[in-house]
């Protein structure tokens, strides 16, 4: 029987089970929070992003999560700095050219703040610089891709928390804990 778990990534961790960083560095793992045996990451997700994180003891369900022939949606809620236009909202929604290539287009709307834990350290506020949410969804999987596409519009993003994967979402599970799927 296949091992599904759904775990809320804490801010600052990294999304491996062990650190092969820097001898002395004391970063924090997986395995701070997990102590399942034989279950691995689907994907990864950036040390300074939070959210959802799906493991498996299933190779082939890896694989579908995190290849992006699979087409696997995840959907992401991102704090970007400024008011997002029209114009740039339509130029996620047709894909942008990155460096290592266009982009899928992505749905994308703006929301209201979404009603989040703390996140530790804050996010920085500036009185003179507007910030906004956003709910974006692709369909691929890149390294920080939702970081450097809104970048790319001129939306730098603040924090990115990762909603959904396929059919899981983060839906009552609170940073640093995990549940079966």
């Amino acid at each position: 029987m296949t091992r599904v778990i759904l775990f809320n990534k804490p801010f600052d961790v990294l999304s491996q089970f062990t650190d092969k960083g820097t001898e002395g560095s004391e970063r924090r793992t997986l395995s701070e929070f997990i102590d399942v045996p034989g279950v691995y990451p689907a994907g990864r997700l950036d040390r300074d992003s939070e959210g959802l994180m799906v493991l498996t003891d299933n190779g082939k369900l890896q694989a579908k999560i995190s290849n992006p022939k699979f087409r696997s949606p995840k959907t992401y809620l991102a704090q970007v700095e400024g008011a997002p236009t029209e114009d740039q909202l339509d130029n996620l929604r047709r894909g942008v050219t990155l460096k290592d290539g266009p982009t899928r287009p992505a749905l994308v709307e703006v929301i209201t703040p979404p009603d989040l834990w703390e996140r530790d350290p804050p996010v920085r506020y500036r009185k003179t610089v507007p910030d906004a949410w956003l709910r974006l969804t692709i369909t691929e999987g890149r390294n920080r891709q939702v970081r450097r596409m809104t970048a790319h519009v001129g939306l730098p993003c603040l924090r990115l928390v990762r909603w959904s994967v396929g059919e899981w979402s983060l839906d009552g599970i609170a940073p640093g804990t995990w549940r079966n799927a």
